[in-house]
């Protein structure tokens, strides 16, 4: 299955919509639609997840460095996250430093 990163900026958000499976040859990809929504300056980045299938190590390096550029300033919302990815967010511990969500609600 093939992967995307579609970004979409609306007012102080940058909102990426993930699709398929993101192993280590497409992390590149994931990580640019990273990089242009830090280049919005966004209050909030929104992550929605619905259609992300497969999440290896390198999808969660790009979270990882996506929090730590961004700063505390930024909140990192997680969205529609199930299965298997929700299971790599929570056994890394990295659910803990962002909002995890069913359905997008800014908090």
């Amino acid at each position: 299955m093939s992967f995307s990163a579609s970004l979409a900026t609306i007012a102080d958000e940058a909102r990426i919509t993930l699709s398929g499976q993101l192993d280590a040859s497409v992390s590149m990809t994931f990580q640019k639609a990273i990089e242009d929504a830090m280049a919005a300056n966004p209050k909030r980045l929104v992550l929605f997840m619905n259609e992300l299938t497969y999440m290896a190590s390198a999808g969660l390096r790009v979270l990882v460095f996506a929090k730590q550029k961004m700063g505390s300033a930024v909140s990192l919302y997680i969205v529609g996250s199930q299965g298997p990815v929700l299971h790599t967010l929570e056994l890394s511990g990295f659910a803990r430093s962002v909002y995890i969500q069913d359905a997008y609600a800014p908090q």
